[in-house]
C-alpha cells in the first residue's frame, strides 16, 4: 500500500476507489443500510503511520518476487538473437552461459541502496540478484566462436549461429 505523507498523496485504496467508483456505482446499486448499521463518520484529523520492520508494510520483498529480466528472442536466416534490457548492470556483474540449448542470463543489479535513506516513498526499481533461463527454440552452435554477446547502451545482445540442419531426405520404398 502507498504511504501517506501529506495531503497531496493518496493512499492506494483511495486511488482504487476513485478509479472504480464510476464503474462500480453504475453496475451495482448499494443495499440500503439500517440507521444502526451506518458507519461512524471518519475523523477529520489525519494520523501518520510510521513504517515498521515487522509484519507486512505493503511493500513486496525481493525474496517473494525475484527480479525479472525482460527478453526478446527472434531469428534471422543465419542466426538466433536474444536481447535483454540490462540498464545499470556492469559487465563484471553479468553472467551468460549455455548448455544443451538452455541459455541462462544472471547477475546482480547494484546501486539502489543508499545508507543515508531514512524512509522510502516509492520503490519500483528492482535491485539485487536476477536470473533468467530460456530454452532456445532452434538448434544453435554452442562453441565460443559461434556465439557473440555484447552489452551496449543498457541492452545485452546475444547472437547465436544457427546449426545447419539438413532437410529430410526421401527414401524410396521398394
Amino acid at each position: 500500500m502507498a504511504r501517506k505523507n501529506n495531503d497531496d498523496m493518496l493512499m492506494e485504496d483511495e486511488l482504487a476507489a476513485a478509479f472504480l467508483e464510476d464503474d462500480a456505482t453504475s453496475m451495482i446499486e448499494p443495499e440500503p443500510m439500517m440507521e444502526e448499521e451506518a458507519p461512524a463518520p471518519a475523523p477529520e484529523e489525519e494520523t501518520e503511520v510510521e513504517p515498521s520492520d515487522e509484519g507486512d508494510d505493503g511493500w513486496d520483498s525481493a525474496d517473494e518476487f525475484p527480479g525479472q529480466l525482460a527478453v526478446d528472442v527472434y531469428e534471422t536466416a543465419d542466426s538466433l538473437v536474444i536481447k535483454a534490457r540490462t540498464a545499470g548492470i556492469k559487465k563484471s556483474d553479468l553472467n551468460v552461459s549455455i548448455h544443451d540449448s538452455i541459455l541462462t542470463i544472471s547477475g546482480v543489479l547494484s546501486g539502489g541502496e543508499d545508507e543515508h535513506t531514512t524512509r522510502w516513498h516509492i520503490q519500483e526499481c528492482y535491485w539485487g540478484e536476477f536470473s533468467r533461463t530460456i530454452a532456445l527454440p532452434v538448434q544453435v552452435r554452442e562453441d565460443e566462436n559461434s556465439v557473440k554477446a555484447e552489452l551496449r547502451d543498457g541492452v545485452l545482445t546475444i547472437t547465436f549461429e544457427k546449426e545447419k540442419v539438413e532437410a529430410p531426405k526421401k527414401i524410396k520404398v521398394l
